[in-house]
């Protein structure tokens, strides 16, 4: 009697863990998250590319735990003058949020906005002239203000 309760109990417990571990393993993010959100957070192009590609696959990427949530620009325009600056916004706060749920923000700002002016500047690359002057100032606006208030 004793024999065949220690061994049902030792089978319970066994299933415990067993269910106990694979729930934490199974929202555990991986391993490479701080790499990957390193990639993605870069001032290239191809880091751009990359983060860009992904979004647009969040699913392929949700055991990653990723707070893919934006509000753009902020209280700033994501459009101004019609410079499309809303998707290096959405970027910008990627990283943020991000890093700051890591808790290593502090060490990675002035890279994520770095980045964010990069970004902005690829954009105004596509305009010449006044058009082009104008996004350059513009983009170097956006940049001030999250160096100072970001």
């Amino acid at each position: 009697m004793h024999r065949r309760l220690a061994t049902g109990l030792a089978a319970s417990a066994l299933a415990v863990i067993t269910v106990a571990v694979t729930a934490t393993s199974a929202t555990a993010a991986p391993a490479d998250k701080p790499q990957v959100l390193s990639n993605w957070t870069q001032t290239s192009a191809s880091s751009y590319n990359s983060w860009a590609a992904a979004r647009a696959n969040q699913s392929a990427w949700s055991a990653y735990q990723f707070d893919w949530s934006t509000d753009y620009c902020s209280s700033s325009p994501d459009n101004p003058f019609g410079f499309p600056f809303a998707n290096s916004c959405a970027r910008h706060d990627f990283g943020y949020r991000n890093y700051k749920a890591a808790g290593s923000f502090n060490a990675n700002k002035a890279r994520l906005d770095s980045a964010f002016y990069e970004d902005l500047k690829r954009i105004c690359n596509g305009y010449s002239g006044a058009s082009k002057a104008a996004c350059n100032s513009t983009a170097w606006t956006y940049y001030q203000a999250v160096r100072a208030f970001g």
